[in-house]
């Protein structure tokens, strides 16, 4: 059989698809977040100059410890992502709750960055955006699927492509914009190749069959 044979349209018949496995990422803008930022800027600041944080996936800049969760002056933000969190859990079929196990706040200072990572020991994990100046880093999130990596076919352009062929997504870092996805997927952040910080802030919830009142069974 030669290329042209193959490449023949073929004869009509009854086509169907099946997309199964599909990996969801949810995302909203939450609403008066100006004011919201203008705070989480004073207090993620002021924060920062008493405490030199962690190094993580942080390529330079600054990365908090991990119990933002707990501190007072972050209750509003808290409580929007659990809200969104109660949303998608419903949306995913949950039968238990999950609960916030960790958040921390990002500073991407001009040419700082986040090598790729997964988030192990929860379901979900996300990040919400507090300073986001032009370019300053998109966050690119990887196909999960490890054996597609080694047939890879010859596509058209990604801009061509419907999404569920892509291979990666990049989000525009949008101030104000919440986003959730598995935290199994491969994920980074890109160079910050403006000239002012890029500010942010990372979670992960988790879900606990025991868990019923925020107390673990042991």
């Amino acid at each position: 059989m030669n290329e042209k044979e193959i490449m023949a349209k073929p004869k009509d018949f009854k086509r169907h698809l099946d997309l199964f496995f599909p990996t969801p990422i949810y995302w909203c803008d939450l609403k008066d977040a100006t004011n919201l930022n203008e705070n989480l800027i004073k207090n993620i600041e002021e924060w920062k100059e008493k405490d030199k944080g962690v190094k993580n996936t942080n390529q330079g800049g600054w990365h908090s410890t991990t119990d933002m969760h707990l501190k007072k002056e972050y209750e509003p933000l808290v409580s929007e992502l659990n809200k969104f969190q109660q949303q998608v859990g419903m949306e995913e079929g949950y039968v238990h709750p999950t609960f916030l196990s960790n958040m921390w706040a990002n500073i991407n200072y001009p040419g700082c960055s986040n090598r790729t990572h997964i988030h192990p020991n929860c379901q979900w994990s996300g990040v919400y955006y507090v300073k986001t100046p032009a370019d300053c880093g998109d966050l690119i999130i990887e196909d999960p699927r490890p054996g597609y990596s080694m047939t890879a076919p010859q596509q058209l352009s990604p801009y061509k492509l419907p999404p569920r062929l892509l291979r990666h997504v990049a989000y525009l870092p949008i101030a104000g914009r919440l986003i959730m996805f598995p935290s199994f997927l491969n994920h980074y952040v890109d160079i910050n190749k403006s000239k002012e910080t890029r500010i942010s802030i990372s979670f992960n919830f988790i879900q606990m069959a025991s868990y019923r009142t925020g107390k673990v069974k042991k």
